[in-house]
């Protein structure tokens, strides 16, 4: 089975619980699994090397990162360029009313700007075949 790590803010990761369910539902359908790092880790503010180290192993161990940046976050940037430099697809998603990354969006492979949960279905369902 194949994996997408989803780079996701840990602050704002709540407010997206709809958009993550809609990624699972849609990757499911390709065997492709849905790995959100925030939802298998806890770090405390002092373990920033551990952190990193972590959230780097599990983007070895993926297939395609999507980088969720309808709320800007430094660390998802980071995420983003590290699965690019190693060659991984890296999907840009956001949501149209938020703020456009230019960096993320500058290195992804695809591009999603999406209105609502439906939106963000039909456009995967046209691009996941040719991952998988």
């Amino acid at each position: 089975m194949r994996r997408a790590y989803l780079a996701v803010s840990l602050r704002h990761r709540p407010h997206l619980e709809s958009v993550i369910q809609t990624l699972q539902t849609c990757l499911k359908k390709y065997s492709i699994e849905l790995f959100v790092c925030v939802d298998h880790y806890h770090f405390s503010s002092n373990e920033e090397v551990k952190m990193m180290q972590t959230a780097l192993m599990e983007i070895d161990r993926s297939d395609i990162l999507i980088a969720e940046v309808s709320v800007k976050a430094i660390g998802v940037g980071l995420e983003a360029g590290y699965a690019a430099a190693n060659n991984k697809p890296v999907w840009y998603l956001r949501n149209k009313a938020s703020a456009h990354s230019s960096t993320v969006s500058g290195i992804a492979s695809e591009r999603i700007f999406y209105r609502d949960e439906q939106d963000l279905s039909d456009q995967l369902v046209g691009f996941i075949p040719k991952y998988h």
